[in-house]
């Protein structure tokens, strides 16, 4: 059972990456390719839904490798170091969202910049993006890591016992 649901947790981890590549490769050149009053029509009608859907991802995701870690911390497991290293990633791709993405998410909800300045902004909201995939992918990586090793030592320990 603990197998099933530590694979479990790097697919729901791996589902919220690909969603984020395809707000990546999708959303983000078709709201590109909007004019200027089409994107604030279509970021009043489908922001908040799209907002609250990746919360909920962001945050299963984030919360996945934290409690990778505290398993790994009760069972004494040298795949912690690995674990945590998952969790400082997972905790920055938390916090680019305040540091960056909230901000700006208000800009396009309250329709505030100009047609220039709304251009700009979504070639940098989307250099952020890609650097927060980046980082989502390093936190997965770890954590895959992570699971490696924690399989790896339970094999061993059996060969041990044997």
């Amino acid at each position: 059972m603990k197998q099933f649901l530590l694979f479990f947790s790097v697919t729901l981890f791996s589902i919220f990456i690909g969603s984020q590549i395809t707000e990546g490769l999708l959303l983000v050149p078709y709201w590109q390719s909007l004019s200027f009053t089409d994107f604030y029509s279509y970021y009043a009608n489908f922001g908040p839904s799209i907002g609250q859907f990746y919360t909920v991802l962001t945050l299963i995701a984030a919360v996945i490798p934290i409690i990778i870690s505290i398993y790994c911390k009760t069972i004494h497991s040298n795949a912690l170091n690995f674990a945590l290293v998952s969790s400082f990633f997972a905790l920055l791709f938390v916090a680019s969202f305040f540091l960056y993405f909230k901000e700006a998410n208000e800009l396009f909800y309250q329709a505030a910049l100009t047609e220039t300045e709304l251009k700009k902004e979504l070639v940098v909201w989307s250099y952020w993006h890609w650097g927060r995939v980046f980082i989502e992918c390093l936190s997965l990586f770890f954590l895959i890591f992570t699971l490696i090793k924690i399989q790896n030592n339970k094999k061993a320990l059996l060969t041990k016992s044997m």
